[in-house]
């Protein structure tokens, strides 16, 4: 009784001694004032004794337990609201006595359990606490609907920022009749994206999904209007060929050779042109891989109803039976084996040059994923037509891993394209062995190439922004994953056909800012390349 006795005051006195910035008075505080109090009754024979000599403590307002988790501004409201009676204390002291009764075995422990607590806590003064979890200091109330409003805003900014423009020809096409929309795009085969998981390992696997992919990519292909599209690593033809055709397209494709999966396919729509003649490339054929390339002679159709056909002059006529070759290719990835690649192109420009002769001189449009860079020797022997072969290394001839920033900022100057490539060509002599001579250039004794086309890069041919374009006028990026951003996609056309509009890539800032291609807004690893050519045989030649 007596140890009873004196824990009971020990307790009180503490509870006097408590500062206003105690337990007491804060949320909870008086809880542990109830914790208190019942101890002192669990340990006393005569309950009588929680109210018989104790010193009266007035609790700060009307402090019921089931309130303890209010906030402090809510009890001091309440406070200067309702005035405490003595009949108020004694019903509020009845119900804790009354609880207390009711308490089960198991609470019994609990709170004996917290004596030894309720002593320790109350041995020292309680200290303000100054420094509160920095998790907490500097928390702000945000309502769920402001929330939204903000996701929601975001969400249309980062849409606006993915939309790409088409860029204009300062030329005036007014007087050009026929014209299409040629697409490339890699659209990232499936079985690839398996294959080379670390490429993807920051993109959301919702994103790799296939069924979600093809029909983005169905639904960007609509928005450009497109009249041919050259795809590459296509794996799932099928599903492609459904979709496309439900827009009016029609398709062939070849697959790779070997235990490769995926191929290429040419689109063109059926409104549009006819198929005249198909043929395709396997470099297998001349150990240059299992890669390949495919090609289409397409004629465009009349443009104008039938009866109206005779009432039409020549000119008219011969605009209405416009041939072009296609070609469409997705050279081998591999950057240190320039000597392949170099074959693989070459073989590749001989080919559309053979067709386009065999049908009447017609313009020739080469499309497809290159793995080459725009400083890269690959890329001058397109746009200049030659290379000497011993003045590269064949392990850099992509320049696929190491693109120097002297290069970009390297200029075209008007009837000298090859002029841009000085700084990447160097005066020492590489050495090649018999091999790999062969394998670039098609005969051990020949280290100088040359082809037959003039082509020319639809967006060289199209001055954009430099946002988006480096100095020699193709896009800063056309595919972006965990190893590699650059440029390997290309549209290249004849002196016959002239570049109207190309539609721009993405700013770079932009593309950082995604862990990633794909993404939400694109299905694929690589942007897809557009542009709209005209035939200039009908139109102002000057």
């Amino acid at each position: 009784m007596a140890e009873t006795q004196a824990l009971k005051y020990g307790i009180t006195r503490s509870l006097r001694q408590c500062d206003p910035y105690s337990g007491l008075h804060q949320p909870g505080g008086e809880s542990l004032y109830v914790r208190c109090q019942t101890v002192i009754m669990l340990h006393s024979e005569d309950p009588k004794v929680l109210t018989s000599n104790a010193p009266s403590v007035k609790l700060p307002g009307k402090m019921n337990p089931s309130h303890r988790e209010e906030p402090l501004a809510a009890e001091h409201s309440r406070a200067t609201k309702r005035k405490h009676s003595p009949k108020s204390e004694e019903f509020h002291s009845g119900n804790i006595h009354a609880k207390c009764q009711r308490l089960t075995v198991s609470q019994t422990l609990t709170i004996s359990e917290t004596k030894i607590q309720s002593q320790t806590f109350f041995a020292r003064k309680p200290e303000f606490s100054r420094n509160p979890p920095t998790s907490n200091r500097f928390e702000r109330f945000r309502s769920s609907r402001k929330r939204n409003k903000t996701w929601k805003r975001r969400k249309s900014s980062a849409t606006d920022e993915c939309h790409r423009q088409w860029t204009f020809s300062s030329r005036d096409f007014s007087n050009f009749k026929d014209k299409f929309v040629i697409v490339s795009y890699n659209i990232l085969g499936v079985e690839n994206a398996l294959k080379h998981p670390d490429l993807y390992m920051d993109v959301l696997p919702e994103f790799l999904e296939w069924q979600r992919r093809k029909k983005m990519i169905c639904e960007e292909i609509k928005r450009y209007n497109a009249s041919i599209l050259c795809f590459q690593e296509v794996d799932r033809f099928d599903d492609l060929d459904y979709l496309l055709q439900k827009d009016g397209f029609r398709g062939v494709y070849m697959a790779r050779t070997g235990d490769s999966c995926d191929g290429c396919a040419i689109f063109w729509k059926d409104k549009q042109f006819t198929l005249l003649h198909q043929e395709n490339i396997e470099f297998q054929k001349f150990g240059l891989r299992d890669n390949v390339a495919q090609f289409c002679v397409l004629k465009m159709k009349p443009n104008l109803p039938e009866p109206e056909i005779c009432e039409k002059t020549s000119v008219t006529t011969l605009s209405r039976s416009q041939s072009l070759v296609v070609g469409n290719t997705h050279v081998l990835y591999n950057p240190k084996r320039g000597d392949i690649k170099l074959g693989q192109v070459r073989l590749f420009l001989e080919k559309a040059y053979k067709l386009s002769q065999e049908w009447g001189k017609i313009p020739v449009v080469l499309a497809g994923d290159l793995n080459s860079s725009p400083q890269s020797a690959i890329y001058q022997f397109l746009a200049s037509s030659k290379l000497d072969v011993q003045q590269h290394d064949r392990r850099y001839m992509s320049r696929q891993v190491e693109v120097s920033s002297n290069c970009r900022n390297s200029k075209f100057h008007k009837g000298k394209r090859n002029c841009a490539w000085r700084s990447i060509s160097r005066p020492l002599i590489y050495g090649w062995s018999d091999e790999e001579l062969r394998l670039a250039t098609g005969s051990k004794q020949v280290a100088q190439l040359q082809h037959q086309l003039k082509l020319y890069s639809a967006y060289f041919g199209v001055p954009g922004s430099r946002k988006t374009r480096d100095n020699i006028g193709e896009p800063l990026a056309t595919s972006y994953h965990s190893q590699f951003m650059g440029t390997v996609d290309y549209i290249w056309h004849t002196g016959e056909l002239l570049p109207v509009r190309v539609l721009e890539t993405l700013p770079i800032d932009i593309l950082k800012r995604s862990a990633g291609l794909p993404c939400e807004s694109w299905g694929s690893d690589h942007l897809a390349l557009a542009c709209e050519l005209a035939f200039v045989n009908n139109g102002d030649q000057t």
